[in-house]
C-alpha cells in the first residue's frame, strides 16, 4: 500500500464512522498516529474506535463500516474487544471497540485522536502516561526470573526432542525479555524510538551493533542462542544493574554447559 493509499484509506475510515452518530472517538495508534514515524509500504492501520455504551459489539461484528469492505476476505476476534482483517489486496487492519469507560483499559503510547465528541484528550494523555509510568517500573526481578527459567526450560525440552518447543522458549520468549532488560539498561542516544509496548519493536534502530549480534544468535542450534543470550546478559547488565543475580546466572550458565556436553 503506497502513502497515498494508506492515507485515502485512513480518510475513508474517519468519514465513514464520523457519519454514525453512535461513534464518539477514533484514535489511531502505532505508525498509524504518524507520531516519530511515518506509516510506510509494510504498515498496517491500528485504531480505536469509541462508541457509545452499549453499542460495541455491532461495531465488532458488523464490519460494512470498514473501508473497502468488498475486498476483506477474512476476519476474526482477536480478543474481547478487538477484531483483525485481512484484504485481498494483502492489507491488515487491527482495531478494538470500546465505550468511554472501557479505554482505562487499554494501553498507549503513541497515538493521534482522529475524531473526539466528547473530550477524550485528558483521558487519553493520563492512559499515555501511566502507560509509560508502568513500564518503565516494570520488575526487574520478574524479567531476569523469567529469562533464565526460560533458557532453562527451552534448553531441556531440546534436548529431549521436543525441539520446537526448546526453539519458542529460547528464540521467542527468553528472547523478549534479555530486549527488555537490554532496553532498559544499555546506553542510548535516544529512547523515543523504542516501543515501551514491544521491546523488539525499533530495537535495531536503537541498538544497531547490538541487534545485529542477537540476530546472529538466532540463527544458531538453540542451545548455542541460549548460551550467547546468557553470555550477552551477564555481559552487559552485570556492571549496571542493581542486585545483578551473579549466583544464578553462574548457575544457569552450568546448567548449559552441561547439556552442551551432553
Amino acid at each position: 500500500m503506497t502513502p497515498e493509499q494508506y492515507q485515502k484509506f485512513t480518510d475513508q475510515l474517519v468519514a465513514n464512522l464520523a457519519h454514525d452518530a453512535r461513534v464518539v472517538g477514533i484514535i489511531s495508534a502505532g505508525s498509524m498516529a504518524a507520531q516519530g514515524r511515518l506509516p510506510d509500504r509494510w504498515s498496517d492501520h491500528d485504531f480505536f474506535v469509541i462508541v457509545e455504551s452499549g453499542q460495541q459489539e455491532d461495531f465488532r461484528q458488523n464490519l460494512q463500516w470498514v473501508p473497502d469492505y468488498d475486498h476483506m476476505i477474512f476476519s476474526f476476534r482477536e480478543t474481547e474487544h478487538g477484531v483483525k482483517a485481512i484484504f485481498d489486496y494483502g492489507h491488515l487492519i487491527e482495531f478494538a471497540v470500546f465505550d468511554v469507560e472501557e479505554t482505562n483499559l487499554v494501553s498507549l503510547n503513541a497515538y493521534r485522536v482522529l475524531l473526539d465528541r466528547v473530550d477524550l484528550g485528558s483521558r487519553l494523555a493520563a492512559i499515555a502516561h501511566r502507560t509509560a509510568i508502568n513500564t518503565a517500573n516494570g520488575n526487574d526481578t520478574h524479567y531476569v526470573g523469567q529469562f533464565l527459567s526460560h533458557l532453562m526450560i527451552g534448553a531441556a525440552r531440546y534436548k529431549r526432542g521436543e525441539k520446537l518447543s526448546g526453539h519458542r522458549f529460547i528464540k521467542d520468549f527468553a528472547l523478549y525479555e534479555l530486549l527488555w532488560l537490554l532496553s532498559k539498561y544499555l546506553p542510548a542516544e535516544d529512547r523515543t524510538k523504542l516501543d515501551n509496548l514491544d521491546a523488539s519493536r525499533r530495537f535495531e534502530k536503537v541498538f544497531p551493533e547490538m541487534g545485529a549480534t542477537i540476530s546472529d544468535l538466532l540463527l544458531l542450534d538453540p542451545i548455542e542462542t541460549a548460551v550467547g543470550m546468557l553470555t550477552t546478559a551477564d555481559t552487559l547488565l552485570r556492571p549496571v544493574m542493581p542486585n545483578f543475580p551473579a549466583e544464578a546466572f553462574a548457575t544457569i550458565q552450568q546448567y548449559l554447559q552441561t547439556i552442551q556436553a551432553e
